[in-house]
């Protein structure tokens, strides 16, 4: 049974949560004209949202970070994002030389020997293509959503990153069957693991499904403290990432049979 049989369901708040997300687009655009971008993980939350752009045909650039390491049903979103709405997406790989060296290093399997190498790692494959993506940029969008976590659960519409520039969260006030309702009506393409009980999808090494129940980012990372679970993208004025506390909500409709 896949996300949407299980997850979608539209509340009261809805059509309001589509036009504020809206109005927090276009203000954005507005505000950092030629100067921002979706910086979209390829995630259900970015896919909506990249949805919201071209509906209301914002000036907004798309851009990702392939770090080597992802999934190959979240690599093959990016062709399918140029034909479903022609819009062109930036792809920011980490410098081959530096994965090389890392890798030669310390191995393959370096996230798994200590939390300071996995912070190395996503440090080579996602912090240094993030800063490239950011360059000449005064404002990028995320999918943040304030119930992914408590230590999100304040995030703002929009604030500063911990270099200066506007971060925009336009689904922050967005429930996970909000979410999944958009989907649904809006056939938006998404990645098929979300299918396969994986909310939070991140490189295929630190990825796992997770059961229901479980908190939305356990299967991130999920042989860590759960306040360690962090690589920096969204680290604001010298705070960390979300410890994972908020859990995944029941299912709208009764599960069949075990976790896949």
């Amino acid at each position: 049974m896949g996300a949407i049989a299980l997850y979608a369901r539209k509340t009261a708040r809805f059509d309001a949560l589509v036009e504020s997300a809206t109005r927090v687009l276009r203000e954005a655009a507005r505000d950092h004209a030629g100067t921002i971008v979706q910086g979209t993980s390829l995630g259900v939350e970015d896919m909506v949202i990249t949805d919201l752009i071209a509906r209301a045909q914002l000036p907004i650039a798309l851009g990702t970070l392939e770090t080597g390491m992802l999934h190959e049903q979240t690599v093959a979103l990016i062709p399918r994002i140029k034909d479903r709405y022609g819009i062109d997406v930036e792809v920011y790989k980490p410098q081959t030389d530096a994965v090389i060296h890392f890798v030669k290093t310390h191995g393959d399997r370096a996230m798994y020997e200590s939390i300071d190498l996995r912070k190395a790692c996503c440090g080579i494959r996602k912090i240094e293509p993030l800063g490239r993506m950011m360059e000449g940029r005064t404002a990028w969008i995320t999918g943040l959503r304030r119930e992914q976590s408590d230590n999100r659960a304040e995030v703002p519409f929009t604030e500063l990153d911990a270099q200066g520039r506007t971060k925009v969260a336009p689904l922050a006030d967005w429930s996970w069957a909000d979410v999944w309702h958009y989907v649904q009506l809006h056939d938006v393409p998404y990645n098929p693991l979300h299918d396969e009980f994986m909310p939070s999808i991140g490189c295929a090494p630190c990825t796992r499904a997770i059961a229901v129940g479980e908190p939305f980012r356990a299967g991130r990372w999920w042989w860590e403290d759960a306040g360690a679970k962090e690589c920096g993208l969204h680290t604001s004025q010298g705070e960390d990432d979300d410890p994972v506390v908020s859990r995944l909500p029941e299912p709208a409709v009764s599960m069949i049979g075990d976790r896949r």
